[in-house]
């Protein structure tokens, strides 16, 4: 069957070894998985998420930093089975919910797993947003946490640094889909159960474009949960990129943290210390 899951409509007929964009066949390839204590405090909670981390990605971010399994491909294979039984051994392990990073290019295998086990705790579709309405909608069902990136306003830094000069327009569809099909809701313990949480990252020399994204964020989200990030930290090819090749100063960082609290957004702002690659997982070979 030819893959159009993703906005880039390879076409690719992956089950007979053709790779479109992503870099992978239809087979299911994992690079990690574990207790992951560095979400969003209603994400991790006490004992961790069950994160789970997919090989390949629908972008092509030079300053990505799970580089080593989203552009180099690193990860192991595993059955729809197999994966059914991780999601098993992490609620064994204490998990507070399963957290699916980058998902949507093995999206159909996914809903097969847990189809074959649901976990009674909250499933995390954790992704770039770089996403089609259809796929959002095929998994909302299966899903109980939205969890996508907004990286980009502007089409030029899209394209400069992801390959993807349509990310916005995308992205934002795919979001206001996420917002309308998921309602927050929240444990006496603050433990997040259902709803969406939008990301965003401060990138170098890019403030105002991070402007614009919480600008658009609180027209059109304004109950979502907002996650500022300023762990940027210069990975893989951004030492190409002037701009980016560097981690954001005390006063972009406060630039746009006084236009989050100003719009009067809700929910998490990470400190400038967040900036260090010791927060990268080590991936399988």
């Amino acid at each position: 069957m030819k893959c159009n899951l993703c906005p880039r409509k390879c076409n690719a007929d992956r089950e007979d070894g053709s790779l479109g964009f992503c870099g992978m066949p239809s087979q299911i390839k994992v690079a990690k998985w574990g207790l992951f204590n560095f979400e969003e405090p209603c994400i991790s909670l006490n004992k961790g998420s069950g994160a789970i981390f997919f090989s390949g990605c629908n972008l092509a971010c030079v300053f990505c930093q799970n580089y080593e399994i989203s552009a180099l491909k690193n990860g192991k294979t595993i059955t729809t089975k197999e994966l059914a039984d991780i999601f098993k051994q992490l609620e064994d392990m204490g998990a507070e919910n399963i957290n699916l990073v980058t998902p949507m290019h093995f999206a159909t295998s996914i809903v097969e797993a847990i189809k074959i086990y649901r976990p009674k705790i909250p499933i995390i579709y954790n992704t770039n947003a770089y996403e089609t309405e259809s796929v959002i909608e095929y998994v909302a069902p299966y899903v109980d946490i939205f969890l996508p990136d907004l990286k980009y306003y502007s089409p030029q830094l899209s394209l400069k640094f992801s390959n993807a000069k349509n990310y916005f327009e995308v992205a934002i569809k795919a979001i206001k889909k996420m917002y309308e099909l998921k309602t927050n809701k929240f444990a006496p313990n603050g433990k997040m159960l259902e709803g969406i949480i939008i990301r965003h990252m401060i990138l170098p020399l890019c403030t105002e474009d991070s402007i614009k994204v919480l600008e658009t964020i609180k027209q059109y989200f304004p109950q979502a949960k907002v996650s500022l990030m300023a762990q940027y930290t210069p990975m893989f090819k951004a030492s190409s990129f002037k701009q980016i090749n560097r981690g954001i100063t005390k006063r972009e960082y406060e630039k746009v943290l006084n236009k989050y609290i100003e719009l009067g957004l809700d929910g998490y702002v990470q400190d400038l210390s967040s900036a260090s690659s010791c927060f990268t997982p080590k991936f399988i070979d």
